[in-house]
């Protein structure tokens, strides 16, 4: 890992609008398509007006990668992101069992599992959060380790959270 601890995207879920333009620009990345259902990053909106970003947050002990039974998950070196190998991945799913925040998924018409990669370091996602005005999402690089794991939890989990303190219990 370079200097200065891995990136990863902090979200700011008060600052989401809900606008999905982040899935469009992310599928558009790495699809050459908009196909939000294969996106690396999802919108979920479990409780009224509590928009939820959902992606990898990079757990220290990378799960995921750990459970792959044929090695289509690695690390990368420079941003500690998790790099699929397509050829590789034969969607067995153990990926998806083992996140501790349900994030790994394998779109339906896709045979293989999709994971954030970060954009290898500059992610779209980030950017066109910015240049629309919300700044929901933005980039860090940091050895955060605590952290990880608060964010690594369950798009209803984290909706649950962001009502009880917009709403009240």
């Amino acid at each position: 890992m370079k200097e200065g601890g891995r990136l990863w995207i902090l979200v700011d879920y008060y600052r989401c609008s809900g606008c999905r333009l982040c899935e469009i620009i992310c599928s558009l990345k790495n699809e050459g398509r908009i196909w939000p259902e294969a996106s690396r990053i999802r919108i979920f909106e479990e409780v009224p007006g509590a928009t939820i970003p959902h992606l990898c947050v990079q757990c220290s002990d990378y799960p995921c990668v750990n459970s792959c039974p044929v090695g289509a998950l690695t690390v990368d070196d420079r941003t500690g992101a998790v790099i699929v190998d397509e050829e590789k991945c034969v969607g067995c799913g153990k990926c998806v069992e083992a996140c501790p925040g349900n994030v790994p998924r394998i779109p339906r018409g896709k045979r293989s599992v999709v994971i954030c990669d970060l954009c290898g370091g500059d992610p779209e996602c980030v950017k066109i959060c910015s240049e629309a005005g919300y700044g929901a999402l933005k980039l860090y690089r940091g050895d955060f380790r605590p952290t990880f794991r608060t964010f690594a939890r369950s798009p209803i989990e984290k909706s649950l959270i962001l009502a009880r303190k917009m709403f009240g219990e």
